[in-house]
């Protein structure tokens, strides 16, 4: 794009822009002041002892009215976390939980979170649509050892933040055993920290709005929230648990290509069963193939594996093995199923074999 037609003014961002602004990031330029009268008294009376705020607003919003109208631009709003989604009106419901962590790394073996947050909200059984009041519960935890300074640089939690500090087990307990499907948007990452910490939520389903939704074919750019967003006219400061929470509760409450929202398709696909199939003894000229298809190497267990998100994928699966990898010959595959309550955890569902 020519430099020239691009264009960032209080989150305004032209047509075709991929990642959002960060607050901060874009300041108007101060208008030039004029020299203040040496005496008091000789000031003008009808100078504004106080910015005009709520004026510079109805300025700015008539800006972002015409920039929306102009096919050049895009105009991203800050995020405003919702308390409340309005009335409830005795449809049927279900609780979710919508939760992020903030952790000193990557391992949850060896590391430790220092920060929570979740968003329990009811959920529309009917339309997907967030409804009622959200509860929000948020909390820094002592790691009890010195956070990295590469984690203080992308959360900026620092240790005097979290000094002393402890997440209310109790609190977590009580909302956790209150919802019926627990969400994160890496759920791979965050489940196996808080199960560690919190064996209660070992116990529910889980859906993750990473894996779970296909945003490529929803027509979206990236899977990633911030990204996801910006595509809904969002900026908000990420790698902030709360935060985070409610910019992935108002994505996932708005409608995706059919109609459907995100926790509509979360909710469904919480009764359903993934599996994991492993290409066990597939032959090694066969790894173009496997790769080409979407299998990941485990090496570990030396062996070929992909992931399925239904009993019809999987048997199409076994037919493409049969025909493509194996040859026809007699073969047997490694299949573990894995339901929602142990989807995205460390621990492993059902094993059995099946023929090829």
């Amino acid at each position: 794009m020519n430099k020239s037609n691009q264009m960032s003014f209080f989150g305004f961002e032209p047509g075709g822009v991929d990642k959002p602004k960060k607050a901060g990031r874009t300041r108007m330029a101060e208008p030039a002041k004029s020299e203040a009268p040496a005496n008091p008294a000789q000031a003008p009376s009808n100078l504004p002892t106080q910015p005009e705020r709520p004026h510079a607003m109805i300025e700015h919003e008539a800006m972002a009215h015409a920039l929306a109208q102009h096919p050049d631009f895009r105009v991203l709003r800050r995020l405003v976390p919702r308390s409340d989604y309005g009335a409830v009106n005795g449809q049927a419901t279900r609780r979710v939980i919508v939760l992020d962590t903030e952790t000193t790394g990557l391992d949850c073996q060896t590391e430790s979170i220092i920060e929570l947050a979740m968003l329990s909200v009811l959920v529309d059984a009917a339309t997907g649509a967030p409804v009622g009041p959200v509860t929000v519960y948020e909390s820094f935890e002592d790691p009890g050892k010195p956070i990295p300074p590469q984690i203080t640089e992308i959360t900026g939690i620092d240790d005097s933040m979290v000094q002393g500090q402890r997440i209310d087990d109790a609190a977590v307990n009580a909302l956790v055993q209150a919802a019926d499907l627990v969400v994160a948007h890496n759920a791979g990452f965050d489940r196996p920290f808080v199960e560690a910490r919190f064996p209660v939520f070992a116990a529910k389903a889980w859906g993750c709005s990473f894996q779970g939704i296909d945003w490529k074919k929803e027509g979206s750019g990236s899977a990633k929230l911030e990204f996801l967003a910006s595509e809904r006219g969002w900026f908000y400061d990420a790698h902030r648990a709360q935060v985070d929470c409610h910019a992935l509760l108002q994505v996932l409450a708005s409608p995706m290509a059919n109609g459907q929202t995100g926790l509509s398709r979360l909710l469904a696909g919480a009764g359903q069963t993934r599996y994991k199939l492993r290409a066990t003894g597939a032959p090694f000229e066969a790894k173009d193939k496997l790769k080409a298809r979407g299998y990941r190497w485990d090496g570990e267990g030396r062996v070929w594996w992909c992931s399925l998100a239904s009993d019809t994928l999987l048997s199409a699966e076994c037919d493409w093995l049969r025909e493509e990898v194996y040859g026809r010959r007699n073969a047997r595959v490694q299949v573990e199923a894995l339901d929602s309550r142990v989807q995205y955890s460390n621990r492993s569902g059902q094993l059995s074999e099946r023929a090829v």
